[in-house]
C-alpha cells in the first residue's frame, strides 16, 4: 500500500506543471546575470570556444600562504565541530582589530556576525530591516544581488540614476529628494560593483547629513573591494559619530585576500541588528565552516598597508587598469572612466545601439553582451543587470596577456558594426 501511494504521488508530481508547484518567490526571482554569463563562457569553452571571460568578479590570485597555513593548523588542531553562530570569538575580535587598524572604527565583538559570505550578511540584514512595502533607495549602477535581495523581503526598490559624467556616484541632494515616509534602508558599495568608483570623505559625510535629517533611516554600506584601491585610504560612512548607529558595514576577504571560495563575510553593526542577524542565521545555516573561518583570523591581522600580498595584488590590479584604460579610450564611440578601486570598467556602449551586424540589430546591453560573446568570444556582463542599460562591465581580474586580446576582439567587433 505504501509503495503503491508512493507510485501514485511521484506521478501526480510527474504530470503537474512544475511552474504550478514553485513558489512565487522563486518564480518572481530573476538569475544572477553575472553567474550566468560566466556559466554561458564555460559552456562554450567546453565546446572548443576559444572565449576569453571578463565577466566574473574574482581575483586571479592564489590565497596569501600564511592563510592557507592557519586552515591546516585549523583541521590539524580539530576545528571540526559546531562553532558559535555568529562566530569564532576570536575571530570576531580579530574582525574588531581590523577595523580598528584599517577604518579608525571601534566595536565590540558582538556587532560583529560572520557568515558564508558577504552575500548572506547582505541578505540577511534586509530580511532583518525590511518590512513588506519598505522603501529601499539604490543607486543605479549597483551590484546585481540588491535588488533580488529587497524584492524576496518584499520591499519596494527605489532607483536614484548616476550618470557617467559624474563617476556613477549619488550626491546628497538625489538621495534627499528620493527619501519618502517609507525609506528604511540604502545601499550602496564603495568601491563599486560594477564600476569601480569610490566615495570621499566628503561626500559621505554629505550623505550621512541627509540620513541625520531622517529618523529609522538607515545605511548599508558594502565594502568588501576596500582593498583594492588605487587612490589612498579607504573611507568609511561609519566613521562619522554622529551616524554610525545607522549605519551596517558588510565586508569580507573574497575580494582583498583572493579567498572567494573560503565563503567568508561579515557585518559590523549596531548591537541590535547584530543580534537580529545572529538569530536569523541561527535558523538558516548556523556558524560558517570552521575551517575558513579560522583562516580569516590569520587574513584579518594582515595590515594591507604592510602585507606583501595585498600590496602586490592591489599594485598588479592597478598596472592592468592603467592599460585596459588606454585601449578602452581608442575605440571609437565608447564613455570610459577611469576607475579608482575593485577590478572593473563599466563602459558606455549606447553609440553603438541601432547598429547591427548579420541583420541583428544592436538593441540594448544585452544584445551587446551576446553580440561580443557570440561574435568576439568575450564574455562581459550586460549593464541591465546593474540598472544601467547603456553600459557592460569588463573585468579586468585576469592577465594582461588575455585582457590585450580582449581588447582587441571587441575593438575589431564593433567596428564590424554598421
Amino acid at each position: 500500500m505504501c509503495i503503491f501511494a508512493l507510485q501514485f504521488t511521484t506521478a501526480i508530481i510527474k504530470t503537474t506543471n512544475i511552474m504550478e508547484i514553485l513558489s512565487n518567490r522563486i518564480l518572481n526571482m530573476a538569475e544572477s546575470e553575472t553567474l550566468a554569463m560566466t556559466a554561458k563562457a564555460r559552456e562554450l569553452k567546453a565546446q572548443g570556444k576559444d572565449v576569453i571571460s571578463l565577466s566574473i568578479g574574482e581575483p586571479d590570485f592564489n590565497t596569501p600562504e600564511a592563510v592557507k597555513e592557519a586552515a591546516k593548523r585549523a583541521i590539524d588542531d580539530n576545528f571540526t565541530h559546531y562553532p558559535p553562530v555568529p562566530g569564532y570569538p576570536d575571530l570576531r575580535e580579530a574582525v574588531c582589530t581590523k577595523f580598528r587598524r584599517d577604518n579608525g572604527l571601534e566595536f565590540k565583538p558582538e556587532q560583529i556576525v560572520v557568515s558564508t559570505g558577504a552575500k548572506q550578511s547582505i541578505y540577511q540584514l534586509v530580511q532583518c530591516l525590511v518590512n513588506p512595502g519598505d522603501e529601499v533607495i539604490i543607486p543605479t549602477p549597483f551590484w546585481v544581488s540588491y535588488k533580488e535581495i529587497v524584492r524576496v523581503a518584499e520591499g519596494k526598490c527605489v532607483y536614484v540614476k548616476t550618470s557617467i559624467e559624474n563617476d556613477f556616484k549619488v550626491t546628497a541632494e538625489q538621495l534627499e529628494a528620493a527619501i519618502t515616509p517609507r525609506t528604511k534602508l540604502i545601499m550602496f558599495s564603495s568601491p563599486s560593483n560594477p564600476t569601480g568608483m569610490l566615495y570621499s570623505r566628503d561626500e559621505l559625510r554629505a550623505i550621512a547629513d541627509v540620513v541625520m535629517r531622517h529618523e529609522n533611516l538607515f545605511v548599508m554600506a558594502d565594502e568588501i573591494y576596500e582593498h583594492i584601491n588605487f587612490v589612498g585610504k579607504h573611507e568609511s560612512i561609519a566613521q562619522f559619530a554622529d551616524v554610525k548607529e545607522r549605519v551596517i558595514t558588510v565586508n569580507g576577504v573574497a575580494k582583498g585576500f583572493a579567498m572567494t571560495g573560503w565563503r567568508i563575510g561579515f557585518i559590523a553593526a549596531p548591537t541590535a541588528i547584530a543580534k537580529a542577524c545572529n538569530k536569523l542565521q541561527g535558523q538558516v545555516t548556523s556558524a560558517t565552516c570552521s575551517i575558513a573561518q579560522k583562516a580569516t583570523v590569520q587574513a584579518m591581522l594582515m595590515d594591507p598597508a604592510t602585507s606583501q600580498d595585498i600590496i602586490n595584488m592591489r599594485e598588479t590590479f592597478r598596472q592592468r587598469r592603467d592599460m585596459v584604460y588606454q585601449l578602452l579610450r581608442e575605440i571609437p564611440g565608447l564613455k570610459v572612466r577611469l576607475p579608482q578601486g575593485a577590478f572593473y570598467f563599466f563602459p558606455d556602449v549606447s553609440a553603438y545601439y541601432g547598429k547591427s551586424f548579420n541583420d541583428k540589430i544592436i538593441e540594448n546591453s544585452t544584445d551587446m553582451a551576446f553580440y561580443l560573446l557570440n561574435e568576439a568570444n568575450v564574455a562581459t556582463v550586460m549593464g541591465s543587470a546593474f540598472g544601467d542599460d547603456d553600459c557592460i562591465r569588463l573585468s579586468y581580474a585576469t592577465s594582461e596577456e588575455l585582457l590585450r586580446e580582449a581588447l582587441r576582439r571587441i575593438k575589431e567587433a564593433l567596428a564590424n558594426l554598421k
